[in-house]
């Protein structure tokens, strides 16, 4: 297996868990905030991240690489994180998904005007497939919208273009210290900033509320959804090119989709198992090489 190959199949990893945080942040949403979720998902991340960078003595970053780091971590765990969040105030985990998933194209449009990564037939005809399925899949199932669910679908576009310039910018900057210090470093930031929001709109006097299920969900979010995601991640962007790493957020959708009907009520079907068999094709033209003709 390629070093390419393996940093895409640890980004699919990272977006089957970061769907199921989709569907969970849907269901917990309702009793508390964007922001005071932010503080739980990125805060315990952040302390379950920085002794293991620290225990493995990682590299962190130097001069004036953190104030791009800093600057990385605002941008993907504070804004995209509130825009996330808030967006899944508005509509279902399915419609936010759907939406999430145009990110493919999004990093693509955004990597070739910035000259970092030309855009060939064989990744958009990759994507189009990809994002084909989960449209397919997601768009047929979704009969009864919330009100006022364009908001929230227009909020969380907003949050797919601060990814994509995330997954643009950041490789460098992973090179030159290593994945672990550079996710851990930008997290922490982020996660200093929403908690220093949270008090000052008195985000935690909702904790007091929560019950059992409200634990659970941020208790995934905090380990699985924002510590093993996101390492899975940075480790799939120093390996694989940003659209390569992108074009797997179209799994996204599906698990997403499954959360939101165990928890939430919404319905899968054979559309759903349709669009998944979709995703994977459009993963793989996506990332691999046409084989050329013999002559």
């Amino acid at each position: 297996m390629t070093r390419e190959q393996t940093g895409v199949l640890a980004a699919v990893a990272s977006s089957a868990l970061g769907g199921i945080a989709g569907g969970t942040t849907r269901f917990v949403i309702g009793a508390t905030d964007a922001v005071t979720l932010g503080v739980f998902r990125f805060g315990i991340g952040f302390l379950i991240l920085l002794p293991v960078a620290l225990w493995m003595k990682s590299r962190w970053p130097r001069g004036r690489d953190w104030i791009a780091v800093v600057s990385l971590g605002l941008l993907f765990f504070f804004a995209f994180s509130v825009l996330f969040n808030q967006a899944y105030s508005y509509t279902t985990a399915a419609r936010g998904a759907l939406t999430l998933s145009t990110m493919p194209l999004m990093t693509m449009l955004v990597a070739a005007a910035l000259g970092i990564e030309a855009l060939t037939l064989r990744k958009t005809i990759g994507v189009l497939i990809a994002m084909g399925g989960v449209a397919f899949a997601l768009f047929i199932g979704l009969s009864h919208a919330p009100p006022g669910a364009w908001r929230g679908e227009l909020i969380m576009a907003a949050a797919t273009f601060c990814i994509s310039l995330y997954n643009v910018w950041s490789r460098p900057f992973i090179a030159r210290s290593d994945p672990l210090a550079f996710l851990t470093a930008g997290m922490g930031a982020a996660a200093l900033c929403l908690t220093v929001w949270a008090f000052a709109i008195g985000g935690f006097a909702a904790v007091a509320d929560f019950g059992a299920p409200q634990w659970i969900a941020v208790g995934y979010l905090g380990i699985l959804g924002s510590a093993l995601t996101f390492i899975l991640w940075v480790f799939a962007l120093s390996r694989a090119s940003p659209t390569k790493a992108a074009v797997t957020i179209t799994v996204n959708p599906i698990f997403a989709s499954i959360v939101g009907a165990l928890a939430i009520g919404e319905g899968i079907g054979l559309n759903l198992i349709v669009g998944l068999i979709a995703v994977g094709l459009g993963i793989w033209i996506a990332t691999t090489q046409a084989v050329p003709a013999k002559t």
